[in-house]
């Protein structure tokens, strides 16, 4: 989606947001980011403001729209939505500045175990039964090998896109943005979002399922469950690829998701070693043998 600066929106789009902010000074477009119209840290008279927005005429509209309702219900890592509003053709959304970097996933950064503290935290949330958000079961269904996708039924709060641009770290802790997807389901599903984007950033694909088998969620999810997920995303991917040639990272992404589908199907498990690297292995037990059961991760 195109973007433009704060200061070509309507007046009167313009206007109203300076009655919830004060006199605008300076409007300054973040970069990064390809879901908003506008995007824009203000200088106000209130104080700082990151100001988002999108047509309302757009097909995105109703997914912001969706961000704004599950506002309330984010965990302390989100930012703050102070307001929200519709006028001369634009839906706006006001939330807490968060001066930050994107998060840098490469092996060995330093921003991924406040990554992992901003997802265990998210792992506690229950998705709320008053806003109408969407099911994990309905989102995987058309991609999941038949008959798995009630795998995915749960009833946690999940993100489930953990782009780097989708996570600023501040202050010694990450912040989780842009909730234009929030989703009702199992809990595991958000450590397998992350360990694909973990892999897009050069992580071996035994590490980064070494990294989501930090969270009890996977390491306790049924191993059908795990190459479900890995099935689905492959092919959810591969079609996303398709649809458009003209992106390499799209294509990347596909490959990428590929072998973690791959790798999820296998008989041994990474398990977190101490150092949450994911080298050891173990084999899991079968039905018959003494001992818990451990799931297959991917």
């Amino acid at each position: 989606m195109s973007r433009i600066p704060f200061k070509q929106l309507p007046a009167e789009v313009r206007q109203a947001v300076a009655v919830r902010t004060g006199a605008i000074h300076e409007a300054t477009t973040a970069p990064g980011g390809m879901n908003s119209g506008v995007a824009s840290v203000l200088t106000t008279a209130g104080g700082p403001v990151f100001v988002k927005g999108i047509p309302t005429g757009h097909p995105q509209v109703t997914a912001q729209r969706r961000e704004a309702a599950i506002a309330p219900h984010l965990p302390a890592s989100c930012p703050r939505l102070y307001w929200r509003l519709e006028t001369g053709g634009w839906s706006l959304l006001g939330y807490e500045v968060v001066d930050g970097h994107h998060a840098d996933y490469a092996p060995g950064s330093p921003d991924l175990p406040l990554v992992a503290a901003a997802l265990a935290e998210l792992q506690g949330i229950t998705a709320p039964a008053d806003v109408g958000i969407k099911q994990a079961v309905d989102r995987w269904a058309h991609y999941a090998p038949p008959g798995t996708s009630r795998h995915f039924d749960g009833d946690t709060l999940l993100h489930t896109d953990f782009a780097p641009d989708n996570v600023l770290i501040t202050e010694g802790r990450a912040r989780l943005v842009d909730w234009a997807w929030p989703t009702r389901g199992a809990a595991w599903i958000d450590p397998g979002a992350l360990a694909l984007r973990l892999m897009e950033a050069g992580h071996p694909a035994e590490d980064a399922i070494g990294f989501a088998a930090r969270f009890p969620s996977w390491r306790h999810a049924p191993p059908e469950a795990l190459a479900a997920f890995g099935t689905a995303t492959a092919a959810l991917w591969r079609e996303i690829a398709e649809q458009d040639d003209d992106a390499q990272w799209k294509r990347t992404m596909a490959e990428q998701a590929a072998i973690l589908a791959e790798h999820v199907r296998d008989v041994t498990v990474p398990r977190p070693s101490e150092d949450g690297r994911g080298t050891h292995k173990h084999r899991p037990a079968a039905p018959n043998e003494t001992g818990p059961r451990r799931p297959c991760g991917t």
